[in-house]
């Protein structure tokens, strides 16, 4: 690759994604983020090459078209990441999640058609487009009806619409990743973060995770390294259209309590149960088999060295 802009890239993308594309030796390398706590963290971790040709941080918002235009200069591949991704604020606020996740995916595109970037990989969702898994053949296949029950899940699945646009008006070449649940290092326990990273948290504060329902929810839990190494083959592929990236497992809430209280050897971790929530999804996992196929590609990490490495990291 030439050149890459990775955005939203202050999260927990952002700090695996860079170091990879650091060893690969990209020529250029881009992170265009709204969040400036994050970004100033960010920088001073990587100070030393921050500012240089290789690697540059812009503060800005996907729908800024200044920003962007910026941010594109000599880019030849781009890493949407930027979304309004807690469920909640997204369920609180659907019209911002139109504005950030469909709006903005749209100018990210028009921006790189305009500069006549070569591929754009846009990081989507299996765990909220396709909506309840129950009563289906799961892991779910990329030909799985689509039906999400939040806005964040339709907000994503209308944005893959564009890429498919996109691609068809300005043979714009993208991929949509459907990510499972990512988990790893430097999400913020108190932040948007998932459920392992919240769980985590409460373990070290010697605290009890809130579990609602009766916790047999299940998710199909993806490590952040193994995203960034879909990412990294997706980009380097020719495949298009959407692409599941996930284990092909599920994992229920109260294993995942149980596993981490035994990596952290605290009896006393034990879930606290609240009223199921209305519109979750009760059960999901998808089909990583196209990824293997299409892009060489299979997650390697398994949850309990997943679950160590993040409990360490935010410990």
């Amino acid at each position: 690759m030439k050149g890459v802009l990775i955005t939203g890239g202050t999260g927990t993308f952002g700090h695996a994604f860079v170091p990879e594309m650091l060893r690969a030796n990209v020529d250029r390398i881009v992170v265009l983020s709204r969040d400036e706590l994050k970004q100033a963290e960010m920088e001073r971790e990587f100070d030393g090459q921050v500012g240089t040709d290789r690697l540059r941080f812009y503060l800005g918002d996907v729908r800024d078209e200044r920003r962007l235009e910026m941010a594109l200069h000599n880019i030849s591949h781009i890493v949407h990441a930027a979304a309004l991704k807690r469920i909640e604020k997204c369920e609180n606020d659907p019209i911002e999640a139109v504005r950030t996740n469909v709006e903005g995916t749209a100018n990210v595109l028009d921006a790189a058609r305009a500069v006549s970037s070569r591929r754009l990989i846009f990081t989507s969702t299996g765990g909220a487009v396709y909506g309840e898994g129950d009563g289906q053949e799961l892991p779910l296949r990329e030909d799985a009806p689509i039906g999400p029950i939040a806005p964040y899940g339709q907000s994503k699945f209308a944005a893959e619409g564009y890429l498919a646009l996109y691609e068809r008006l300005y043979g714009l070449s993208s991929a949509a990743l459907r990510l499972g649940n990512v988990y790893g290092p430097r999400q913020d326990p108190l932040g948007e973060a998932g459920v392992i990273a919240i769980f985590c948290g409460l373990l070290l504060a010697g605290e009890r995770p809130t579990v609602y329902g009766n916790g047999a929810q299940t998710r199909d839990y993806i490590y952040v390294d193994d995203v960034v190494s879909a990412i990294l083959a997706a980009a380097e592929s020719a495949a298009t259209g959407p692409i599941n990236v996930g284990t092909g497992r599920e994992t229920d809430v109260l294993e995942l309590v149980s596993s981490l209280r035994k990596l952290g050897n605290v009896d006393g971790f034990e879930p606290e149960h609240a009223p199921p929530r209305i519109g979750e999804v009760q059960r999901i996992s998808i089909d990583p088999s196209h990824a293997e196929r299409e892009l060489r590609w299979r997650s390697t990490t398994g949850l309990e060295e997943g679950l160590r490495e993040t409990l360490d990291s935010i410990g």
